[in-house]
């Protein structure tokens, strides 16, 4: 039998631990899947919106949010209760480790979002139009929020609170400028300039083809841009990482 490489295991060891340890914790909880139901309450319900028009918006938010609140958590855990510097003394390494926590925010948002897509059904008559698109905007979606996590989480801190606080300040705009609850066709001038600069517009976007078939980009477009900028989060993260540890932070 083939042994499973090194670096492969200590991803899966890696990304086991953090499914076990902090998939339960209430930070993640709250900000993974409560505050996108509570948002898409306040600005959903009782305002009679098409919810089919909308749903792949909220899918894809739902998926942002879920997806991106697990590493912001676990870093700064690791780091305050000195486990980081013992994880770095078994046999895995710096990248084993970022990538084990991009696979843990990952899988959390695929199951997260996966069920609330599951449980909508039976409220919101929507139809899937590229069954295959709309696998793959859940895989490329997912790893570019989860790598966003992994970013956020990479600045020198051992505190939780401050780690969350950041992440949300950066993740809450990011669904105003990103076609979620305003289309991009309705927008214009510097609110369009933004959104561009928003990975979140081209997951909405790449929903919306794959449940509508209408996009305002190419699904092509869509795709390269959520791999660019997972390998860039993930890149830019290590980077910080790396130098944090140089400098014995």
């Amino acid at each position: 039998m083939m042994e499973v490489p090194l670096f492969l295991r200590g991803i899966i060891v890696i990304t086991g631990k953090n499914m076990r340890l902090y998939y339960t914790k209430p930070p993640v909880l709250m900000f993974g899947l409560l505050f996108p139901l509570f948002m898409f309450f306040a600005f959903f319900v009782g305002r009679h919106l098409d919810l089919v028009t909308f749903f792949p918006a909220f899918l894809a938010m739902m998926l942002f949010f879920t997806a991106s609140s697990v590493a912001p958590l676990i870093t700064p855990w690791e780091k305050r209760e000195k486990t980081y510097e013992r994880l770095l003394s078994y046999p895995v390494t710096q990248d084993s480790i970022i990538m084990g926590d991009v696979l843990a925010g990952a899988i959390f948002g695929i199951g997260i979002s996966f069920l609330v897509w599951i449980a909508s059904l039976a409220f919101v008559p929507v139809s899937i139009t590229n069954l295959g698109l709309f696998f793959l905007a859940f895989i490329l979606g997912t790893l570019s929020c989860a790598a966003l996590g992994t970013l956020l989480a990479s600045p020198a801190s051992d505190s939780p609170p401050n780690v969350m606080i950041l992440s949300n300040l950066i993740r809450f705009p990011l669904i105003f400028i990103s076609g979620v609850f305003i289309p991009l066709q309705q927008m214009e001038g510097l609110g369009l300039a933004l959104a561009y600069c928003s990975p979140l517009t081209y997951m909405v976007d790449l929903f919306n083809a794959a449940m509508t078939g209408i996009s305002v980009f190419s699904p092509l477009v869509d795709c390269c841009v959520l791999a660019g900028v997972s390998f860039v989060f993930i890149l830019a993260g290590r980077l910080i990482q790396k130098r944090n540890m140089m400098k014995g932070m």
